[in-house]
């Protein structure tokens, strides 16, 4: 049998035949990226490959990189092995990576969730062979609800607050998550403040042509007293920090996947907890296998043992693989979750 086309090593996903690595975790060469989530796109790599869309956050993240862009569908050839990026869905620019020799086709989703937000590029399944997939929410009690429910919630919620002349804090991470969440929002309820992090990130994404409403950084001299009534979008360390504490009669809010764990949503102690992941969940994963046409499933990061079980069981081969991938929402535990 022939060596596999990828093969998992102590520095991540490695391409023998192409000599370059994907979403590495240890300094390398050559690495091909998914996105610019930090636990992904990783600093002192000697060459990287991204999708347009993913660069410019990177490069804001990592600084002075030595970085080349790519469409969405566009093929390179590297060292005889053919690599393309396809849509993931899971937050702007990020992308699955197919890698194919002599027939043989893998592919490394990445981060991805399956049912489209309206601010990034909504996913695509892609034909393999072998699928390489996280599994953060591979639990059947992960069901997510539609994302105008969802925003409804949110809306109502801000709004009672708004209306008693209080602030409503929103916590969620800078990148993807919050700004999946000003698409959401209803501008008409009052002004939209945002913490230094998720505005810079916000700049970014705006300049490439993604549309966010307006918004209003927060800074030292900013008079918040006058904009009572305003929704405040922040990094969760954010939230009951001094930075914080400038908002008087304020409602707290928690956007993450884990807020469909009771327990979790206990723990966090937000007044309120909204359901709203980047990730897909447990009908997510398994329609976007089925539709690879896949029978080799490679689960990585997130309730790995479970959902290779099930695989195994409905007759996938399916096959955990460590990773040291984490991050802004894969652990329940994690700050940024």
């Amino acid at each position: 049998m022939a060596d596999p086309l990828l093969i998992f090593t102590d520095r991540g996903i490695f391409c023998p035949r192409g000599d370059f690595h994907i979403d590495p975790w240890r300094p390398v060469a050559r690495a091909i990226i998914t996105h610019g989530h930090a636990d992904h796109a990783r600093p002192g790599h000697g060459a990287y490959l991204a999708t347009h869309q993913a660069l410019p956050v990177m490069r804001h993240r990592l600084g002075d990189i030595h970085a080349e862009g790519v469409a969405y569908g566009e093929t390179r050839d590297i060292g005889g092995v053919t690599v393309s990026f396809h849509p993931a869905g899971h937050i702007p620019g990020s992308a699955q990576v197919r890698v194919e020799h002599g027939g043989e086709v893998w592919v490394v989703s990445g981060d991805y969730k399956t049912t489209p937000d309206g601010l990034c590029e909504a996913f695509e399944p892609v034909t393999c062979q072998h699928f390489i997939t996280e599994c953060t929410f591979g639990l059947p009690v992960f069901k997510w609800r539609a994302q105008e429910r969802v925003a409804e919630e949110i809306n109502a919620w801000w709004a009672a607050q708004a209306a008693a002349g209080g602030f409503a804090l929103l916590g969620a991470y800078s990148l993807g998550k919050a700004q999946r969440l000003l698409h959401m929002l209803d501008p008409e309820i009052g002004p939209i403040l945002t913490q230094g992090a998720v505005e810079a990130t916000n700049a970014i994404l705006r300049a490439q042509g993604y549309t966010l409403p307006d918004t209003i950084q927060v800074t030292p001299d900013l008079d918040v007293k006058a904009l009572a009534g305003a929704l405040v979008i922040a990094p969760p360390s954010a939230l009951g920090s001094q930075w914080s504490r400038r908002f008087k009669n304020a409602s707290t809010g928690f956007a993450s996947g884990w807020m469909a764990l009771r327990g979790i949503r206990r723990r966090r102690g937000p007044d309120r907890g909204f359901v709203v992941s980047d990730h897909a969940d447990w009908e997510g994963l398994l329609g976007a296998i089925r539709e690879t046409g896949a029978e080799n499933i490679y689960p990585t990061h997130g309730y790995t043992d479970i959902f290779a079980r099930h695989l195994n069981e409905v007759g996938y081969a399916a096959q955990v693989v460590p990773t040291e991938f984490g991050g802004e929402e894969h652990s329940p535990s994690d700050e940024a979750a």
